[in-house]
């Protein structure tokens, strides 16, 4: 059986992200706790953190992922864009423990010519900091790999290895997995002997156990391509025969799988959470 969500709106009230992912058909959901396109953050009212904790108990649904917004860049050289970084990360580990949220997956973002060392050090530095001033939590970090564009950090399985290996809170640590990101950063995901690879690589050098969350997303450009667009599962490179091999892998069995896929004419939330249970065998 597996275990698959979606990403859903708070709109309204961040408790009704809960009825929308029962609408759409989900075991699992992730959701940004504030808008993911301003450094600002609203603080979360006591009355809908309440409302949120309820509604979770009572659907059943989980795990619940929160998702970093998009504006914090770890990695910047840039020291005023960092310390805000630095910020946001500490503000939203601070948002899930109030919300009983277990999973903050980020982003590890772009070094902007500084170089991948220099990178992947202030990412560390970022982390170590954001979990010290956050405090004692039950909140789980996730690094998620990235797509290999130019000046990213956290593409390969060897980059988020080394990051986690630099962070003073291991056991705070885990990784968030993106089949389109993989895919596009050079990783075979369409045949049984690739997926055997990269998960074999994961266990090689990090420990299949560090794996918490799985984006699952097909991808529209090229493997290699450092292609940063998701499409629907099985309509984009990957394809239908590369998801059930990743589908039915033993690494990712029991795992939370999230698709952060297109909503159009073609297919809704609902209709990838289908095809996902359909190529899985569910």
């Amino acid at each position: 059986m597996v275990q698959v969500g979606c990403h859903v709106s708070i709109a309204g009230s961040i408790d009704r992200a809960v009825g929308r992912a029962g609408e759409r058909g989900c075991d699992t959901f992730q959701i940004f706790s504030r808008n993911p396109r301003g450094w600002r953050a609203k603080d979360l009212d006591p009355g809908a953190v309440d409302a949120f904790q309820e509604a979770v108990s009572a659907s059943g649904l989980g795990p619940v992922v929160d998702h970093m917004p998009y504006l914090p860049n770890p990695a910047s050289p840039d020291d005023a864009i960092y310390e805000k970084s630095v910020a946001a990360l500490t503000g939203e580990l601070g948002r899930c423990d109030l919300l009983g949220i277990p999973y903050l997956v980020t982003h590890l973002g772009h070094h902007r010519g500084a170089g991948t060392d220099a990178g992947q050090e202030r990412v560390i530095a970022a982390i170590n900091r954001a979990l010290a001033d956050a405090g004692e939590g039950n909140v789980m970090l996730l690094l998620e790999n990235t797509a290999g564009e130019k000046n990213s950090v956290g593409t390969t399985v060897a980059d988020l290895s080394r990051i986690r290996e630099g962070i003073d809170a291991r056991e705070r640590i885990g990784i968030c997995f993106d089949t389109c990101h993989a895919f596009a950063a050079g990783y075979d995901l369409r045949t049984a002997e690739g997926v055997d690879a990269v998960f074999g690589e994961f266990e090689d050098l990090m420990g299949l156990e560090h794996l918490r969350v799985i984006h699952l997303n097909d991808s529209k450009g090229n493997l290699g391509g450092g292609l940063d667009r998701h499409e629907h599962i099985g309509l984009g490179s990957i394809g239908e025969e590369g998801f059930r091999h990743i589908l039915r892998h033993p690494a990712i069995r029991g795992l939370p799988l999230i698709c952060e896929t297109p909503v159009d004419e073609r297919r809704d939330d609902a209709g990838n959470i289908a095809k996902v249970r359909e190529l899985a065998g569910a």
